[in-house]
């Protein structure tokens, strides 16, 4: 497979996202649906958790490249589900698996492309970690692998399922909170501005690190770029503005419609509390989104866990008769004005009922079933992602960015174009769909 080039991008993305509601039925999975986890530790883990709590659900198989893991989630799925799974390191073995109906892939972000694509492929359908991909050019081939295979594909940004975010989104949709001027997204967390260096050192046993770098660039074994912190490093990761800005800006495409790039993306920040931590982040970041007649703010800061209203992480829509602020917890409104000038009531706290995750699992299961397009489509995390790589490369270009969304590059600006593009190291390679 020959790496994909952007003419191709832009004489086939159109075509392949033209998605019907109804998805092709070849290779419809009988009454009980079984499944595969590809990257077995953290959030791959909790995903499989959930989908064995559902009836008629059954694990046949684990991939991963970390013994230790592989065989401790053998065991768990043993208890779980009664049979052991069986066990592989090489993610292209596993897919060759007939009785795989559908496939979670919980890698780090940049192992998200190539087993989605392949999965896809080989006819299973594809619950994949958030963000989609670590690049814009690798999120749009999945989407078009998604597509031409007529494969049903989620991406793991559960709020899409979460009831108390679509009572949120619903009540500024339905226009409560007056003309929205500017919508707020943040996300606060320690592990954002990353941990102290360590030295390298060699390979803990039962690792398959060449596998695990896959792609990426060649690089030596060391603790910090691998389990728990990978995210916190440009070859496999975002940051906080991928991890958690899928998530929140996500709410701000649902909630205000938005079906497209901004007008363009400008970035502000630095490490300027952790630079002697082993990160390439920034622990500071501010976004500006630039729209028509509004505008999308996103900040994160690595370090800290406090935040606006009282919360590390949210969004907040902010509106000419009132302010709706949101995290997974609840939602609530602050009315403007005080007294008889008020321009509309407090909403208390709408509690979450912390179902979301698992209704999002459902509601994959249940489109494998009916071929209908999930709550989190691939098209809708794809601009999700996006929007948060934008914020990456306005940063790392210190450049106001436009993006064209029709020609899949930048506007004027091949610092930009570059780290939209996938860069794979020998022998792997992007593929391309002819």
């Amino acid at each position: 497979m020959s790496p994909t080039r952007r003419e191709f991008m832009q004489t086939s993305l159109a075509a392949a996202v033209a998605v019907p509601a109804v998805l092709s039925a070849s290779s419809k999975p009988s009454e009980t649906l079984v499944i595969g986890l590809i990257g077995c530790k953290g959030m791959g883990w909790a995903d499989l958790k959930d989908f064995l709590d559902e009836p008629n659900v059954r694990c046949a198989a684990l991939c991963d490249i970390d013994d230790k893991y592989l065989n401790e989630r053998a065991e768990n799925v043993l208890e779980k589900q009664g049979k052991k799974p069986k066990l592989y390191k090489d993610y292209r073995k596993f897919l060759e698996r007939k009785d795989l109906d559908a496939v979670i892939i919980g890698t780090p972000d940049h192992w998200h492309c190539l087993p989605t694509i392949e999965a896809c492929e080989a006819g299973k359908d594809v619950y994949v970690e958030k963000p989609l991909a670590n690049t814009i050019e690798e999120c749009d081939v999945m989407l078009q692998a998604a597509r031409r295979y007529n494969r049903v594909v989620t991406v793991g940004m559960q709020q899409r399922s979460g009831k108390h975010w679509q009572e949120a989104i619903q009540f500024v949709r339905d226009g409560n909170l007056g003309i929205i001027r500017q919508v707020k997204f943040w996300a606060n967390f320690n592990y954002g501005g990353g941990s102290p260096a360590i030295p390298d050192e060699p390979v803990p046993g039962g690792v398959d690190y060449e596998m695990w770098l896959g792609p990426a660039p060649n690089r030596p074994f060391n603790q910090k770029r691998f389990h728990g912190s990978w995210r916190m490093f440009w070859d496999y990761g975002g940051g906080l503005q991928t991890d958690w800005g899928v998530h929140l800006i996500d709410m701000g495409i649902w909630g205000m419609n938005i079906q497209g790039p901004p007008k363009s993306t400008r970035a502000t920040g630095g490490n300027f509390a952790s630079y002697s931590n082993a990160t390439e982040m920034s622990d500071t970041q501010n976004v500006l989104y630039e729209f028509d007649d509004f505008s999308m703010i996103w900040e994160h800061n690595g370090g800290i866990q406090s935040g606006p209203w009282g919360r590390n992480y949210g969004v907040a829509f902010l509106g000419t008769n009132g302010t709706l602020i949101a995290d997974r917890d609840n939602w609530e409104v602050i009315g403007e004005g005080w007294g008889d000038d008020k321009r509309m009531v407090d909403v208390p706290q709408q509690k979450s009922d912390q179902m979301s995750h698992v209704n999002h699992v459902r509601n994959f299961i249940q489109c494998v079933k009916t071929r209908k397009k999930p709550a989190c489509d691939i098209e809708i995390a794809r601009l999700a992602a996006l929007y948060a790589h934008l914020g990456n490369i306005a940063y790392r270009t210190g450049d106001v960015i436009v993006w064209d969304d029709a020609n899949r590059s930048f506007v004027n600006n091949p610092k930009a174009d570059k780290l939209a593009m996938a860069h794979y190291r020998k022998p792997w390679s992007l593929p391309t769909l002819s």
